[in-house]
């Protein structure tokens, strides 16, 4: 009986499958595999963990963006309010500055017209003794001179 080769191929695979059982060689590959599992697994944990920090982290950034952002709304609002604040303030010290400046502006005024009516007074007490003294030139050419000298004299007094 003559066999043929699919017959020898047969035995040889037979063989070959004995002998990869033999020298457990499926266990060493289920036992590789096992181990990428593993560490695919271990890998996946890592990045669930990490993924869960990041959220924490996000979350944490999150709420001091919203401080933050409160804060500054409150830093506004203050600066608005003394803003308010000193903006009164001007106006009022503006009201006061313009009270006295008319004040000092209308004393100046009264000081002004009473000077102008001072020096009135004084050129006309000036000018009607001049036309006193006219006067009494004409009327008294005939007269003594020392009768005029001293009227003029008594006149300028009581004028003064």
């Amino acid at each position: 009986m003559e066999l043929d080769n699919s017959f020898w191929a047969l035995i040889a695979l037979i063989i070959f499958f004995g002998l990869l059982i033999y020298l457990k060689v499926p266990n060493k590959i289920v036992g590789g595999l096992d181990s990428k599992i593993d560490k695919i697994q271990a890998d996946l944990d890592e990045a669930k963990q990490l993924r869960e920090e990041a959220q924490a982290l996000l979350a944490e950034y999150e709420r001091k963006r919203e401080e933050a952002t409160s804060e500054a709304e409150e830093i506004i609002q203050a600066a608005r309010e003394e803003a308010n604040r000193l903006s009164e303030e001007a106006k009022i010290s503006l009201q006061e500055l313009i009270a006295r400046r008319t004040k000092a502006v209308e004393e100046k005024i009264a000081q002004a017209e009473t000077q102008a009516i001072a020096e009135v007074r004084a050129r006309s007490a000036d000018v009607a003794i001049e036309a006193a003294r006219d006067l009494l030139t004409q009327q008294m050419s005939t007269k003594d001179n020392d009768l005029i000298a001293k009227a003029i004299k008594d006149v300028g007094t009581k004028l003064n």
